[in-house]
């Protein structure tokens, strides 16, 4: 199959380069180039926005070891199927992903049946307990480009600083899943509120996340380390962050759809499908978030995506486990919340928080349509209209809360190296 192709007609907007007006895009041996490319797979782009691949910096594949809930093989179709050409994989995976080992696989499995880019970070410490340091430089070696904690936050300060440390000398980013485990361990399922309180559930404080938020700031402001902090979900936590990066301190954030388009009042009814972590918070909360992304506080946007075996869900909600998967939907809520419902960013700017921002966070080659570039390609109608229908996702869960959703804005053809990954409709 053709790795060329010549897309032609649209809007092509490229944040990386302050690109947005009417034109063609080239790819040639997988590569962008500047002029047709002869023989190559020819698009009309006509009506729809060209962008650079969208990347998603946050997502567990679950492989190895959980393969009932998703694979590298189904993981990477819905991620094409959202749009994204580019995936970063969490390392909660069984093994856990500590060692350069476990990272060759998932970059071998990835080459063999990934349908996009998977790029793999690695867990912080050794099997996710938090008390010894996994061979960070190693790991760097073997194709991480990042590490993190993600699923179970490292609570001794003196490991997150000398990890800090470490990623400074190898030039990684740290991810931080923000949780306090004193405020809210492992009894705590949905937002300490109102509605933890009717519903009879324990809650989890907003506290919890702020507290480990702040400490990131003084962990990246003493090492000079960029941390990025995971999910944020507590107004509270944008304030730390924006007063830290205002002061220059290396600091970033991503916030994901669900945080935005629900409250805690959803958790009502004790459907599983709405507890995840961080849990969903209240109005105020998402408008601090809606605050912090429209003033550049909050560059990155991501989704979380975090598949269940559906009879893992299927069960009373203490026994739940956390998470929904957002690959297939995030674009789509993204568009009709940020653009069309509140009109919090301009297309450019959004596309930009899917583009060239994650791809500047974790140092990607990504993200651009430079001449040059892997031939990585969005294709996006932002006024596309679709209902949401889990029965005909890619990935093999179907724990979402927007089933039966109305949205607007959606990813029509995704192209990874120059050829058709997916296309709306095929």
């Amino acid at each position: 199959m053709s790795n060329s192709m010549n897309i032609r007609g649209g809007r092509v907007i490229d944040p990386s380069a302050g690109r947005d007006a009417a034109g063609d895009v080239f790819i040639a041996g997988g590569k962008i180039c500047a002029e047709p490319a002869e023989g190559g797979v020819e698009v009309d782009a006509r009506g729809l926005v060209v962008c650079p691949g969208f990347i998603d910096i946050h997502v567990h594949l679950r492989e190895p070891g959980h393969g009932a809930k998703e694979t590298i093989e189904t993981g990477t179709r819905a991620a094409a199927a959202g749009g994204f050409t580019s995936v970063v994989a969490m390392p909660n995976t069984h093994p856990v992903a500590d060692h350069p080992g476990i990272i060759a696989w998932m970059l071998e499995r990835a080459a063999e049946v990934g349908v996009v880019n998977v790029f793999p970070t690695g867990a912080i410490t050794v099997g996710a307990q938090g008390e010894q340091l996994a061979p960070i430089g190693a790991m760097a070696a073997a194709g991480i480009v990042a590490v993190t904690d993600d699923g179970r936050c490292v609570q001794n300060h003196e490991v997150m600083r000398r990890a800090a440390e470490y990623c400074g000398m190898f030039g990684l980013p740290m991810f931080d899943h923000c949780q306090d485990a004193s405020l809210a361990g492992p009894e705590a399922m949905m937002h300490e509120g109102y509605w933890s309180t009717m519903l009879g559930l324990p809650g989890w404080p907003r506290m919890a996340e702020e507290i480990i938020v702040a400490r990131d700031a003084m962990l990246a402001e003493a090492t000079g380390t960029r941390i990025h902090c995971q999910h944020l979900s507590s107004g509270g936590s944008v304030r730390l962050l924006r007063e830290a990066r205002l002061r220059g301190v290396p600091l970033s954030g991503e916030v994901c759809p669900h945080h935005i388009a629900l409250t805690d009042e959803s958790v009502r009814d004790y459907d599983t499908d709405f507890k995840m972590n961080p849990p969903l918070r209240e109005q105020a909360d998402i408008d601090a978030l809606l605050e912090g992304i429209a003033d550049g506080t909050i560059e990155v946007l991501a989704t979380d995506h975090a598949p269940h075996a559906i009879y893992e869900k299927e069960v009373e909600f203490a026994a739940a486990p956390f998470g929904i998967v957002g690959l297939e939907t995030a674009v789509g809520l993204f568009c009709s919340i940020l653009l069309h419902q509140k009109g919090v960013l301009a297309l450019p700017e959004l596309i930009a928080m899917l583009t060239a921002n994650p791809a500047r966070l974790v140092g990607l080659d990504r993200g651009t349509l430079s001449i040059g570039a892997p031939g990585d390609v969005t294709l996006l109608d932002p006024d596309r209209e679709w209902t949401v229908d889990r029965s005909t996702f890619a990935s093999k869960a179907r724990n979402t809360p927007f089933h039966g959703w109305e949205l607007k804005g959606r990813a029509v053809r995704t192209v990874v190296g120059g050829r058709t990954a997916w296309e709306v409709g095929v």
